[in-house]
């Protein structure tokens, strides 16, 4: 399966692509690979990885850097903005500090510049465990790969002993981890294909990377979203994403718009206990520290991101940023299913909330209590 997204042109590329000597002509850059380096490459991953990488930088070739490297060590060392594209041929589940590495790559490249490489998603892995070893011990065998992969990386006591363990090599990822670190380090994904069950990528640089020091990776994570006077507040729910998903809202957005209800249609970053925790909200319930911390009231409209946010009509943005959230939203009371009717809805609930706020809220209540006890309504 192939996925392309948007091309993109930059004159810092085509500049270094197609250098100028001193009488101003252009020079055009050597386009074919050398016949080593080719063998090399198709030997490391194959022919049909070799294609995939050649279709990319096919025009840029001369301006390519090839490595197989698990550290940032061999990155540091290239020359600044000397190259077009860097490709790696070794898998990323297997570098120890994969954000360093991906800020290393962000570094050296120009805005433009593409980054190819490869991960084993967990998916994969699963099938992989669970063919090799017999039904009668795969099932353990995999819940305890899954024990020392997936939580000792992610747990504070127990990560440094993980490191020790591994080494940071076999790091089990999916793909919504994978690609949320990539935009997290300045890159945008230009294209993803699945080859012998590897996910290949090509990345574009489009930034320098957020450096973010508190990325959301336990299993209570803090959500930045727009409170009472468009001020920041951390909204406190279990994880049921990926870890970095919150990088590809605008991403998966673009790629999949919206489904009935106002949620992203296939949002491949929500995890399968997170689908049965959101059925239930059960995810919702550390919002209560919110409530405590009187950043949230029990009802009012729901704490938006700011790229959710900005989907919004104005009239609604400058209404929504004179309340506090609420921990109830009206879309319990309405159940709108498309986004003009959830601008509706709370627009509805606004004006109204603007002349009787304790009328308002009760009403609201009252209604969302009876769609949820009586009626079984869900979000989802």
């Amino acid at each position: 399966m192939t996925t392309k997204f948007a091309p993109y042109v930059d004159n810092q590329i085509e500049r270094l692509l197609n250098p100028e000597n001193n009488d101003g002509k252009t020079v055009v850059v050597d386009r074919d690979w050398d016949s080593g380096i080719k063998s090399l490459i198709c030997k490391e991953v194959g022919k049909e990885t070799f294609d995939f990488v050649d279709k990319h930088v096919g025009r840029s070739i001369k301006k390519t850097h090839v490595v197989a490297t698990r550290t940032c060590f061999n990155i540091e060392n290239i020359p600044l903005h000397k190259f077009a594209a860097l490709v790696n041929l070794k898998r990323v589940n297997d570098f120890r500090r994969i954000n360093k590495y991906f800020e290393s790559v962000n570094a050296k490249l120009p805005v433009g510049g593409l980054f190819i490489n490869h991960v084993e998603t967990h998916a994969v892995r699963k099938n992989r465990i669970l063919k090799k070893i017999p039904k009668s011990f795969g099932y353990l065998y995999y819940l305890a790969d899954v024990v020392l992969t997936r939580v000792m990386p992610k747990l504070k006591y127990t990560k440094g002993l993980y490191f020790h363990i591994t080494g940071g090599k076999g790091r089990v990822l999916t793909k919504a981890e994978t690609f949320g670190r990539l935009y997290s380090c300045g890159f945008e994904i230009v294209e993803e294909k699945t080859i012998n069950n590897l996910l290949h990528f090509v990345a574009r640089k489009v930034k320098e990377p957020t450096f973010d020091t508190d990325p959301t990776y336990g299993p209570l994570i803090k959500l930045r979203r727009l409170g009472k006077d468009g001020k920041i507040i951390k909204v406190y729910k279990f994880r049921t994403m990926y870890p970095f998903s919150e990088y590809l809202q605008q991403y998966v957005f673009e790629k999949n718009s919206l489904k009935e209800g106002g949620k992203i249609k296939n949002d491949f970053r929500i995890s399968h206990e997170g689908k049965l925790m959101r059925k239930y909200w059960i995810d919702e319930l550390p919002m209560l520290i919110n409530f405590v911390k009187n950043e949230m009231k029990l009802i009012g409209v729901r704490p938006l991101s700011n790229h959710y946010f900005s989907l919004y009509p104005k009239e609604l943005q400058e209404k929504r940023i004179k309340v506090k959230p609420g921990l109830l939203p009206p879309f319990y009371a309405d159940m709108p299913k498309t986004l003009e009717e959830i601008v509706a809805s709370e627009l509805r609930y606004l004006e109204e909330y603007e002349k009787a706020p304790l009328k308002t809220d009760i009403k609201y209540f009252m209604a969302i209590i009876k769609n949820i006890l009586f009626r079984g309504k869900r979000s989802c």
